[in-house]
């Protein structure tokens, strides 16, 4: 299970990239490997700002569709137009070209709200 140490975690699977005040959201591996193959992304939240805990999107697999959470409060600044046509880059590359948003946040002391690696490693008992 792929876990990377530079990167926070939330409860509900998803990953974010803390750069300055903007962070940039996806799902885990963990995640992507549980849903199966991803085959639509829907975030009609783009340019909205939201609280944490917020749905900002679904992510619908063959079997199931989830809600994605906002992991900290703020902006929603950007939106991976490609997976609107490449949804499945989701499950080959969660932490890369699979990223889902980025947003402008708002509260930084959510942050230290935010899981680390063992802690996340933890909670999927990897």
């Amino acid at each position: 299970m792929n876990v990377p140490a530079n990167l926070k975690y939330t409860k509900d699977h998803e990953w974010i990239l803390i750069e300055g005040d903007i962070a940039t959201v996806g799902i885990t591996d963990f995640a992507q490997g549980e849903l199966g193959d991803i085959v639509y992304v829907e975030v009609e939240t783009l340019d909205e700002t939201l609280e944490v805990d917020g749905v900002f999107g679904t992510v619908e697999a063959v079997k199931t569709v989830s809600d994605l959470f906002l992991p900290l409060s703020g902006e929603i600044i950007e939106f991976n137009d490609s997976l609107e046509s490449e949804p499945e880059k989701v499950n080959s590359d969660p932490y890369g070209d699979g990223w889902m948003i980025k947003i402008k946040f708002t509260k930084p002391d959510e942050v230290e709200s935010l899981l680390d690696e063992a802690a996340y490693k933890d909670l999927i008992g990897s």
